[in-house]
């Protein structure tokens, strides 16, 4: 009865994804795989499997649902739970990533305690008004492809009474002509740390996404990535399936390795200062994981990218993960003075 409603609900939505000629508008033939995962020691900015448009309508499509199924909807969180040293309760596991980015903050802040964030990819804004909340002196901005989801995130910077320190707004942070001007009594304040939690990914041009942070962050100033990164063994025969897999269905145009990742930022004027392998701190083989996958191997051959593709995708980066194909990483960049 599941698969046949699954189907169903496929069939369904068939038509959204066709223009009149019957040719699909979101779905695209996937680039060789030879463009998408490049061989180590080889720097290419990555083509483009998916233009914004495509990211924007997965988040409008499926933020309501990570909201009401995700385990991290009480606290607002669609990333993953990371399970790091000292976490005793879910919530601490949601906010694990955001913990370590408030630990950056203190040595960061202007003699006054003042201290000015931007978030790239803040989705519903949870992590970036946690944040204002629990420093009254930060200011900040986040930016987030989905109306859906700027809409939320503005909402909840309102329930939370943050107007004159925080707002959340659409746009795409790969976009050099974007504003990013934080609330302050001063137009232009200096930027001490920017991050992005499970974005990076999505963009279209990583080369831009560090230009952008350089723009914007004061010399000294930081840059944190939590995300996806591809490994060694990420590039054998055997991994390649998997690894389609999720990007088709994450929507994800962005997997590189540390390499590139470290050799992009120098490019841009950061200097690395440290990455941390959060893997281990995974929930990755729980009985609820164990059913999404079955479930997604029953219909990943079947036309369902659109109402289905977050749970494909999200079986097959947990196969990648539980082979070291790809790990989840925090990296940690500095701006160079010069």
């Amino acid at each position: 009865m599941v698969v046949r409603r699954v189907v169903q609900a496929g069939v369904g939505r068939l038509a959204d994804r066709q223009g009149t000629d019957g040719r699909a508008r979101e779905r695209r033939r996937p680039a060789p795989l030879g463009r998408r995962l490049r061989r180590p020691g080889r720097s290419v900015t990555p083509v483009p499997r998916f233009d914004t448009g495509a990211v924007r309508r997965y988040y409008d499509r499926h933020t309501a649902r990570f909201l009401s199924w995700g385990q991290g909807g009480s606290v607002g969180a669609i990333h993953r739970a990371v399970w790091g040293p000292g976490v005793a309760t879910r919530e601490q596991a949601f906010r694990y990533v955001e913990d370590r980015i408030a630990d950056q903050l203190p040595a960061l802040a202007s003699p006054d305690g003042s201290v000015t964030v931007i978030d790239l990819g803040c989705g519903v804004g949870a992590t970036l008004c946690s944040l204002a909340e629990r420093l009254p002196a930060l200011r900040g901005l986040g930016v987030t492809l989905s109306p859906v989801q700027a809409q939320e995130a503005q909402a909840r910077v309102e329930r939370q009474g943050l107007v004159d320190r925080v707002r959340c707004i659409e746009g795409d942070f790969c976009d050099l002509s974007l504003d990013l001007s934080v609330p302050a009594p001063d137009r232009h304040p200096r930027v001490d740390l920017i991050y992005a939690i499970e974005s990076f990914v999505h963009g279209t041009n990583p080369a831009f996404f560090f230009i952008q942070c350089a723009r914007r962050l004061r010399p000294g100033g930081r840059v944190i990535i939590c995300d996806d990164m591809l490994r060694p063994d990420g590039h054998a025969p055997g991994a390649r399936r998997a690894i389609e897999r999720f990007q088709r269905g994450w929507r994800i145009n962005t997997l590189i390795d540390r390499e590139e990742l470290r050799k992009l930022a120098g490019g841009g004027g950061f200097a690395h200062e440290s990455t941390i392998d959060l893997t281990p701190h995974l929930e990755l083989r729980r009985p609820r994981d164990r059913g999404i996958t079955f479930m997604a191997n029953v219909v990943r051959w079947l036309p369902l990218d659109g109402p289905l593709g977050h749970l494909t995708g999200g079986a097959a980066l947990g196969r990648c993960l539980q082979r070291g194909w790809i790990a989840y990483d925090l990296a940690h960049f500095r701006r160079r003075d010069d």
